[in-house]
């Protein structure tokens, strides 16, 4: 059943997502308690011509989200789905479909079960996620880490006094998406995602286990977790095909990774920490960390605005093919909100590397323009890109987005 529901990239073809989920709907022969979702229009305009042959300047693209519940047995049990759709002028590859959530859930006397696809996230960051490690990054969607393809699983959550307990078996793995070799954002060499390894004999069907505690203390938030089998993180191994073109082969390795987040709320501080430690089979151990705060400055000038000022220092001590671009690296931001009818906020953030000139600007922006359309804008620069940088590939990759959103 996993593989015919989550094949790799591709579940159903972009133009017949609509068809296909509304079969799904009402085909059930069920009555939903809730049909929502949205229909999108995006356009990237990059700065600078592209480095690769059959790249464009610009790109449009046209996406549909559809969502679906249904609870029944006094909200005791529930139905859950979550589908995601794309067409892209230009790059095949980031035309794709994905069903993000299909899961049954049940609430017991003395605990929770969730069977099915689900996106679970873990952390308190804002720049660097790295204890959130259940779902695959959808890194076609965005270079952010947080569009993330559905996990197939089953899990058990238990809430006592002594905290909430989670466990996961992660039933079959789902491959990183990439930009192909007409999209943007994409190393110098393409990416051979037809031919990925894997550290284990089972590849793909590897079983994989996750467990995570969380409890509250007065004015902290902690969570302990434990994640063992297939990195969501490739390793990337440079191959020469017999026509001497070189490509990046994917390899997924087997690791331990334990982690822990916490977050403190202090008044107008929020201060923030996650810490990982990887075991690596046949590498060793790495150890990786992001900490900082948000202190938020209420009601600025008199206004119902919200400005809260933010700072993370990035550390990650994984080199060589291993390396990150956060491994010393300090971000600053800045966060606007201004609490009003039409929800308008803005994200600005810079990161800098304590090592070298590398540089990366990113600016989010949302805002409602009535109740059905939204309009959303993003930028993306990377500035004084060192050679030795892990992203020195995407120097000429600066771009701005615009996507206006229908909801319905």
């Amino acid at each position: 059943m996993a593989k015919k529901l989550f094949p790799e990239n591709r579940l159903i073809p972009a133009a017949a997502f609509g068809l296909w989920g509304a079969m799904l709907l009402t085909g059930s022969g069920v009555s939903a308690n809730e049909i929502s979702g949205h229909v999108a229009s995006q356009t990237r305009l990059f700065t600078q011509v592209p480095d690769h042959q059959g790249q464009q300047q610009n790109d449009a693209s046209a996406s549909v989200n559809l969502e679906y519940y249904r609870d029944w047995d006094g909200g005791n049990q529930r139905i859950a789905f979550s589908g995601f759709s794309r067409y892209d002028d230009n790059d095949s590859e980031r035309t794709h479909s994905d069903i993000r959530e299909l899961y049954y859930w049940q609430s017991f006397d003395s605990f929770e079960l969730y069977a099915g696809a689900r996106q679970v996230f873990w952390g308190v960051a804002e720049t660097v996620h790295l204890v959130d490690i259940i779902n695959q990054d959808d890194a076609i969607e965005n270079i952010d880490g947080e569009d993330k393809l559905g996990q197939p699983m089953v899990s058990v959550l238990v809430e006592r006094d002594w905290g909430t307990l989670e466990a996961f078996a992660l039933l079959g793995f789902r491959e990183r998406t990439f930009a192909g070799e007409k999209g943007r954002l994409r190393p110098q060499w393409q990416i051979d995602t037809e031919n990925a390894l894997y550290q284990s004999s089972a590849g793909r069907q590897h079983l994989d286990f996750a467990l995570r505690w969380s409890q509250v203390f007065g004015d902290w938030d902690v969570g302990i977790s434990h994640f063992a089998g297939t990195s969501r993180d490739p390793l990337f191994i440079p191959t020469q095909s017999g026509d001497q073109e070189t490509t990046l082969t994917p390899f997924y390795a087997q690791i331990q990774q334990t982690g822990m987040d916490v977050q403190a709320t202090l008044g107008d501080w929020a201060l923030k920490l996650e810490a990982i430690s990887v075991h690596e089979k046949s590498a060793g151990r790495n150890t990786a960390l992001v900490s900082g705060f948000e202190y938020t400055l209420f009601g600025i000038v008199g206004t119902d605005a919200d400005l809260g000022l933010l700072m993370e220092y990035q550390f990650d001590d994984r080199s060589g093919i291993r390396q990150r671009s956060s491994q010393n690296d300090l971000a600053f931001g800045v966060r606007y909100t201004l609490n009003d009818v039409e929800g308008t906020e803005l994200l600005f953030a810079l990161s800098q590397d304590l090592d070298n000139s590398s540089r990366f600007y990113s600016l989010e922006a949302s805002r409602r323009l009535n109740n059905y359309w939204t309009v959303n804008a993003e930028v993306r620069l990377f500035s004084n890109m060192d050679a030795n940088d892990p992203g020195v590939d995407l120097r000429n990759d600066d771009y701005f987005e615009l996507e206006i959103r229908r909801y319905f």
